[in-house]
């Protein structure tokens, strides 16, 4: 893949009370580059319980790259692929939400847990352009 559709990627995780932050963490590393930092953010619940908000954005071409792969092993990335219209927003953003226990074993479905939103680049900045290039980045990997 010569150039990269996106414009930044960010994934995300909640770490609720009752999880294991760490483990939280190395979920999410599972689809970020080698020492790629994190931003960690205190919140408190509606009952007062701490929660903790694990993010990071990715700009970077070869970075992208490195998320994108991740997210084409999929179990189900055709039917991901065939629900774009329902994944892409008017705004070019690609959504996905995956499975945070199976990627703390290395996996990646699709699930609760892990959000990813995707800046896609398009140009007319239309939904169905951004469609067709999410398509063809996802086809090329």
């Amino acid at each position: 893949m010569s150039s990269v559709p996106f414009h930044y990627v960010d994934v995300q995780a909640f770490c609720y009370a009752t999880e294991d932050e760490v483990r939280v963490e190395r979920a999410l590393r599972t689809f970020l580059p080698d020492e790629f930092p994190l931003e960690r953010t205190e919140n408190t619940g509606f009952h007062g319980d701490p929660i903790v908000v694990l993010s990071a954005r990715v700009e970077n071409a070869d970075e992208v790259r490195h998320v994108l792969s991740a997210l084409a092993e999929l179990d189900d990335i055709d039917g991901v692929l065939s629900e774009l219209d329902q994944r892409v927003t008017e705004n070019c953003e690609l959504y996905l939400y995956l499975d945070k226990q199976a990627a703390l074993s290395g996996g990646v479905s699709l699930g609760s847990g892990l959000s990813v939103r995707g800046k896609v680049e398009a140009y007319p900045a239309k939904k169905e352009s951004a469609i067709e290039n999410v398509r063809e980045s996802f086809a090329e990997l």
